[in-house]
């Protein structure tokens, strides 16, 4: 046997054997993972502040709470998110809309507009993976809580921010409406009779859609950060959410 066709033959056998052990390994971890599998979530271990309200926002928290994340919504002292008066229909004194988007989470009341609150915000982001926010674009910069200023004490940071038609342009400082956004983008104008006029859907699909792309997003971000050590920043908005569904 030649120098050379021994070489070869020795490289295939350990090609063999480095196969049978990765089967064997995933054939093991398989059967950990089944073992373990009612005990563990895609996202044990994730920690989001949630500074959203209403619909697409919490719509968002909250599948990544059913993912196992550990979700803190952020509310207003006195009346909360403003859902938690909406109805009704009512589970005794509890809005059912409201619990339709929020369970699996944590509430803490924390007025922004102290420097108290403040400083509360920004230890919470510190020790949480995940930043989601829908203010107007340019308040929460305005408090000192914007991307630059939390991505300075929290550098891991994954921050999301939910508007009606994103951070910048013209639109950027409106605030965002389901049935604004449905309207603009057409969705009206196709939904309804033929030669009738434009229908708003039965359901808020503008925040619902924009929901499920920034929990996707996050999702998405949270592996990037896997890779790079670093968070990032994420551009959500009620228009480009539901232009992208409508082309589709």
């Amino acid at each position: 046997m030649s120098l050379v066709s021994g070489a070869r033959t020795l490289l295939r056998r350990r090609r063999r054997c480095r196969a049978a052990a990765a089967v064997a390994g995933w054939r093991r971890a398989w059967a950990c993972g089944q073992r373990g599998a009612g005990n563990v979530k895609p996202l044990d271990g994730i920690r989001v502040l949630d500074l959203t309200r209403v619909l697409a926002g919490p719509f968002a928290t909250m599948i990544l709470g059913d993912l196992g994340a550990e979700i803190i919504k952020v509310e207003r002292p006195g009346s909360g998110d403003e859902t938690r008066a909406w109805g009704p229909p009512f589970k005794g004194t509890e809005s059912v809309y409201f619990l339709s988007v929020n369970r699996n989470k944590k509430s803490i009341a924390v007025n922004l507009k102290s420097s108290h609150g403040v400083r509360i915000i920004k230890d919470l982001a510190s020790v949480c993976d995940v930043l989601i926010e829908n203010y107007v674009p340019g308040k929460l910069a305005e408090l000192g809580l914007g991307y630059r200023d939390i991505e300075e004490i929290a550098p891991h940071i994954v921050y999301c921010s939910i508007s009606g038609y994103g951070q910048t342009g013209p639109m950027s400082l409106r605030a965002g409406y389901d049935s604004v956004a449905c309207a603009v983008s057409g969705l009206m104008d196709i939904t309804g009779p033929q030669d009738g006029e434009p229908v708003r859907p039965g359901v808020a699909m503008t925040d619902l859609a924009t929901g499920l792309y920034s929990h996707g997003a996050i999702m998405a971000g949270l592996l990037q950060r896997e890779k790079t050590g670093r968070g990032l920043y994420i551009d959500c908005n009620l228009l480009s959410s539901q232009l992208h569904i409508s082309v589709v």
